[in-house]
């Protein structure tokens, strides 16, 4: 499936004004989760955000966005996905999930079984694409080889302080997207030297250079959380910012190494 440059990650929105405003803007990739507790607010947006633009000559079509949510470690047996699927997608009031994660392969996961049971939810669709999130290498293999449906995405903890490139290489080898969540560090990208003196030498900001540097890496989209319609424009605005391979190289040599959400 393809994704734009840069979506929009909901963890801890409850405004649904956040959600219609961005896609007003331009986000066509909303991403959610079970663990949110947001599912509801997103699909409240999404509603407002389709309803709004009804009238326009080109109008915002259901098919134009990408709804992206994850199963959490609890609902990941066999029997349990379905069931947890079907009230996401109720939640969200869509009638399929454009993309169903494994949030993380931890609890009830279980390669045999949980896959499988995704794939059945392809072929009912109920689910359009499944992907992974907080995959290892290990775990990536053994779904590239379980799942039927073409692993859509991998959806991994990616910014210049935390970078695998192992995890790009491997979904390059496989013909997937990674999604990359907190690309700004939780907002410490403003004390990183390297982010910020690429940031002075564009008039850009750090937040901005952290995004660019992010989607400069193939097959790498972004989806930075805000909820201001000035962050989200500006968050918007950070794909069509371009860097150059020294500046690149620059912020994939900062040797400082901080997971935000380890396991």
């Amino acid at each position: 499936m393809n994704f734009p440059p840069v979506g929009l990650g909901t963890m801890g929105i409850d405004d649904p004004d956040a959600v219609a405003t961005a896609l007003a803007l331009g986000y066509r990739h909303l991403d959610t989760a079970r663990i949110y507790d947001n599912e509801a607010v997103v699909g409240q947006g999404l509603a407002a955000g389709l309803a709004a633009d009804d009238g326009a000559d080109e109008p915002l079509g259901r098919d134009d966005v990408t709804v992206a949510t994850k199963l959490w470690i609890d609902d990941l047996a066999a029997d349990a996905v379905a069931p947890a699927a079907r009230e996401s997608a109720d939640r969200l009031g869509v009638d399929a999930l454009d993309l169903l994660y494994v949030h993380r392969p931890r609890g009830d996961y279980d390669p045999d079984a949980t896959l499988p049971a995704l794939d059945r939810l392809v072929d009912e669709g109920l689910v359009r694409n499944v992907g992974v999130s907080n995959f290892e290498l290990a775990d990536l293999d053994r779904a590239v080889e379980r799942l039927d449906a073409p692993l859509a995405a991998h959806q991994t903890e990616l910014h210049p302080l935390f970078y695998r490139p192992e995890l790009l290489d491997h979904a390059r080898d496989h013909g997937y997207p990674v999604v990359a969540y907190s690309p700004l560090a939780g907002g410490r990208v403003r004390e990183i030297d390297a982010v910020v003196e690429v940031a002075e030498a564009h008039g850009a900001t750090p937040e901005a250079v952290a995004i660019a540097w992010a989607t400069a890496k193939d097959p790498v989209v972004a989806i930075p959380k805000a909820s201001s319609e000035a962050h989200l424009r500006a968050n918007l605005a950070a794909a069509d910012l371009e860097l150059t391979d020294e500046e690149v190289a620059a912020i994939d040599a900062v040797e400082r190494e901080e997971e935000l959400f380890p396991e």
